[in-house]
Formats: C-alpha cells, sequence, structure tokens
C-alpha cells in the first residue's frame, strides 16, 4: 500500500494523531511585504516534490501573481536545476512581461549564480525569505497546500508525461473556473483580467448635477 492510497483509508476511517501542543513563544517583529496591489507586479515561487507509481520522484515548479492568485505555469520534471527556472521564466515572460519582484526561498536553485544573473539582466528584484520562515512567502504555500491536497494526493501517477497532463488540468481549472476568497470570489484569471482592462480604461469625464453652475474656468 502506497502513502496516497493509506492517507486515504486513514482520513475516511476518521483516525487522528493525537497533536502535541506546542509551547507559546513571544511574538517577535518581522519584516513582511505589504499585499501586491497591481496585477503582475511581484510574483512568488517555489517547489513541491512528489512520486510517481514506479517511485521515481519528480518535483514541480509553481509560480503565482501574488495579485490575482493566478499561476502562470506549473513546470513539471524529474530535474529543475537553476537553468531550466530561467528558461520557463522567460516563457512565461513572454506573454505576461517582466514582475518588479519575485519573492523566493533560499534553495539552491533560487539562490544560486544563475537565477541571479537572469534577474539582474532584466531588472527584477529578487526578494529572499529568511531562512525557516515560509510564512513571509505566504501566497505559493497558500498556493502549493492546495495544489497537494487536491492534485498530487489525489491522483496515481503512472508516468511523468501523465503528470503533467493531469497537472496542467488543474492548474487551468484553478485559474479559469475556481472562485477565490481573497479577490472577491472570481476566478484568478477573470480577477487579472478586469484589472488589465481598469489600467487600460481612461477615467470618465466630471459631469456636474443637472442645473449646477460649474463657473466659466471649470467648464472650458
Amino acid at each position: 500500500m502506497n502513502h496516497k492510497r493509506l492517507f486515504r483509508v486513514y482520513r475516511q476511517e476518521g483516525l487522528a494523531v493525537r497533536r502535541k501542543r506546542r509551547k507559546r513563544v513571544a511574538q517577535q517583529r518581522r519584516d513582511l511585504l505589504a499585499p501586491a496591489t497591481r496585477v503582475n507586479a511581484r510574483w512568488s515561487m517555489d517547489f513541491v516534490g512528489d512520486s510517481l507509481a514506479d517511485g521515481r520522484p519528480f518535483r514541480c515548479f509553481t509560480l503565482v501573481d501574488d495579485c490575482s492568485r493566478e499561476s502562470p505555469t506549473i513546470v513539471v520534471d524529474h530535474s529543475l536545476p537553476g537553468e531550466r527556472i530561467g528558461r520557463e521564466l522567460d516563457a512565461v515572460v513572454a506573454e505576461r512581461g517582466y514582475p518588479e519582484m519575485i519573492v523566493v526561498d533560499n534553495g539552491p536553485e533560487f539562490a544560486g549564480k544563475v537565477l541571479d544573473a537572469w534577474a539582474y539582466r532584466h531588472g527584477v528584484k529578487l526578494h529572499f525569505i529568511r531562512p525557516g520562515k515560509p510564512v513571509e512567502n505566504a501566497y505559493i504555500e497558500s498556493f502549493n497546500g492546495k495544489f497537494r491536497d487536491e492534485c498530487l494526493n489525489e491522483h496515481w501517477f503512472v508516468g511523468l508525461d501523465h503528470a503533467r497532463q493531469v497537472i496542467e488540468a488543474w492548474r487551468v481549472d484553478y485559474n479559469e473556473v475556481r472562485p477565490h476568497s481573497a479577490i472577491g470570489n472570481l476566478a484568478p484569471a477573470e480577477f487579472a483580467r478586469r484589472a488589465r482592462a481598469e489600467l487600460r480604461s481612461p477615467p470618465a469625464p466630471f459631469v456636474p448635477p443637472a442645473g449646477e453652475d460649474i463657473g466659466p474656468e471649470l467648464s472650458q
């Protein structure tokens, strides 16, 4: 029995492990980023691991727009070095343009020279969270949690191509169909489309109330 089937049986039988109560510690000051207010201004990225039916591990490179919660891509492969991450970012940028900032952890793929050089060439700032503080990368952590619970833990991948097909279908459904409470219960792609339309639309001209004299200076 693999770990996924064991987990499903565990949940169906209502089993639970007694949780240890954590010792309360004093709250320390954290330098967190302000919420993103514009689509495509700030991205977050991370990795999620899983295994195929034959036991071979694979990795998923996940990317999220912090404002719209939209996932531009999920890359699936056995190995995802820094060079590959740069090429995948180039593919996303070709469709969406460059972000101002990308939030990452301190993993070797992100902290290496390859990604640093890519960011420097294109004028993108890399914001590294503090080691051991995943809460500082909350947008991608939340996305990864949903991705694992709703996709990875629910499917038995017979091969890498099968995993790519299932994961891409889940990503499209997440972007286009699933409502997100943080963005007014809109799907992320719909929220992004509306945000871009508002930026392109010129402001509405001022129309005074009927019968009100606004003066010759304001009327010109």
